[in-house]
C-alpha cells in the first residue's frame, strides 16, 4: 500500500529488518545512492552501532554492537516512490510509524544516536564494592571465589583476593571476568 500523505521534506525514518540483515539492508540502500535518480531523494542508511568490551578466552576485545537489533535508519525525502524503493529492499519488513504512515525520527533523537555511536572508548560500568565476594567466570582463576580489595573504574579492573594454598593471593581481573554471588 502506498503512502497516503507526505510533505517531501528530508528526514530520518526507521525501517525494520529481519534480524541479522541490518548491514545488508543498509549496504543495499547505500549502493542505490550511486544512481543519479536517487541522489536527491535518498541520502543514506545507517545501522546504529556502539563499541563495547567483550572478554573472550581471558582477552579483552572491543567490538561493535548494534544499538537497535533489527532496525536501520534511512535519511530520505518521503514520497510514494521512495517508500516503495525502501519497502521493497530485500530484508526490509516495513517502516516504523502509525498505521501505514512512516513516522520521522526527531533531529534530537538522531543527534543522541549519533553521539552514542561516536563514542570511541567504551565506558566501564563497575557495579561492585570493596569487600564484596565475587565468583570468577573467565581466565585462569575461573571457578574460584574471591573478595574485592581494589577497584580501578578508569581501567575497568578489579583486584580480587583469592584464597589459594591457605593464603590470600591478589589477582588483577577485568570487571567482566567476575560476577556477583547472589
Amino acid at each position: 500500500m502506498a503512502v497516503n500523505r507526505y510533505d517531501g521534506s528530508r528526514a530520518w525514518y526507521t525501517i525494520s529488518t529481519y534480524s541479522g540483515y541490518e548491514d545488508k539492508v543498509a549496504d543495499s540502500i547505500n549502493q542505490r545512492l550511486e544512481k543519479p535518480e536517487f541522489q536527491k531523494k535518498i541520502f543514506g542508511a545507517m545501522v546504529p552501532k556502539e563499541k563495547q568490551i567483550e572478554i573472550k578466552n581471558g582477552k579483552r576485545k572491543v567490538v561493535d554492537r548494534k544499538i537497535f537489533q533489527g532496525y536501520v535508519l534511512v535519511e530520505m525525502c518521503l514520497s510514494d516512490e521512495t517508500w516503495y524503493i525502501i519497502r521493497n529492499t530485500p530484508g526490509v519488513t516495513g517502516f516504523v510509524g502509525t498505521g501505514t504512515q512512516p513516522t520521522p525520527v526527531s533531529e534530537k533523537e538522531i543527534a543522541k544516536i549519533k553521539r552514542r555511536m561516536g563514542v570511541e572508548d567504551p565506558k566501564y560500568t563497575i557495579n561492585y564494592q570493596i569487600n564484596e565476594v565475587v565468583s570468577i567466570t573467565d581466565g585462569p582463576f575461573k571457578g574460584f571465589e574471591g573478595t574485592i580489595a581494589e577497584i580501578d573504574s578508569a581501567k575497568g579492573k578489579l583486584k580480587v583476593l583469592v584464597s589459594m594454598f591457605g593464603r590470600e593471593t591478589p589477582v588483577e581481573l577485568d570487571a567482566l571476568q567476575v560476577k556477583k554471588i547472589s
